[in-house]
């Protein structure tokens, strides 16, 4: 992490951007749909062994997929160029909503099929490439318009916050690391540093009050995405990005 900081948020959106255009490619293999088909049928598909595999990263990197991987991002932060209004904090419980029922029913329906009985990770995606027939492209077309739509309405980045179904398992990997307290990527701020000029909080993709983090000598948040923005804009060097206990 220790790119200049202009290489470094330009190779960041870079990379979401080529997520963006692969993901007629990739999008059943992150589909919250497939994996109730798949457990219905007692067979792990590629989405279950991508959210766990979200959720063992973030024990270590946090939420880095949403700012490096994610390619709703990439859409997400084409929009902020066109409404770029903080997102309100409330709005965060919204996807616990849809998250919480949903990881129920994966479990409900995978226990009635008997468990986990065979791995097919194509399963439904037997070509490789998600958009491969007419139906999947009204699907993929609807998640692109539905991940558009919220955030020009919504403000920045308004569909990582209220209906992400891949963000809670990175935000309990996060969590569980911070309880465990070993070596993990974070960010670190030094408040004698801050001249108080906000530029961290205005700059901040999710919205979040960074100035007030840095102040309080505490730069975990539920949804920081560890983008580095805050760092890579940031004109005292306040804050850095550590690999440590914390």
């Amino acid at each position: 992490m220790s790119a200049h900081p202009a290489v470094r948020q330009r190779l960041r959106r870079l990379a979401i951007l080529l997520s963006l255009l692969l993901f007629p490619v990739i999008l059943n293999y992150l589909s919250p749909v497939i994996i109730l088909d798949s457990a219905s049928r007692g067979v792990a598909n590629a989405s279950l062994f991508v959210f766990a595999g979200l959720f063992v990263a973030a024990l270590f990197v946090g939420r880095l997929w949403c700012s490096w991987v994610c390619p709703g991002a990439g859409l997400q932060e084409a929009c902020a160029e066109v409404n770029s209004r903080p997102v309100k904090p409330w709005v965060g419980w919204m996807k616990w909503v849809i998250w919480v029922p949903w990881v129920a029913a994966i479990v409900f329906l995978a226990a009635r099929a008997g468990g986990y009985r065979s791995i097919g990770f194509f399963y439904h995606v037997e070509s490789g490439v998600s958009v491969d027939r007419p139906v999947a492209y009204f699907i993929y077309y609807t998640v692109v318009l539905t991940f558009a739509v919220i955030p020009l309405l919504g403000g920045r980045r308004a569909a990582c916050h209220s209906i992400c179904w891949m963000a809670p398992f990175m935000i309990l990997g996060r969590r569980a690391r911070n309880r465990l307290r070993w070596p993990a990527l974070r960010l670190v701020a030094d408040a004698e540093r801050c001249r108080n000029c906000r530029s961290c909080t205005g700059n901040c993709p999710m919205s979040l009050d960074v100035n007030g983090l840095v102040r309080a000598g505490s730069m975990e948040h539920t949804d920081c995405i560890l983008c580095g923005t805050c760092v890579d804009n940031c004109p005292r060097g306040a804050i850095r990005y550590s690999f440590s206990r914390g």
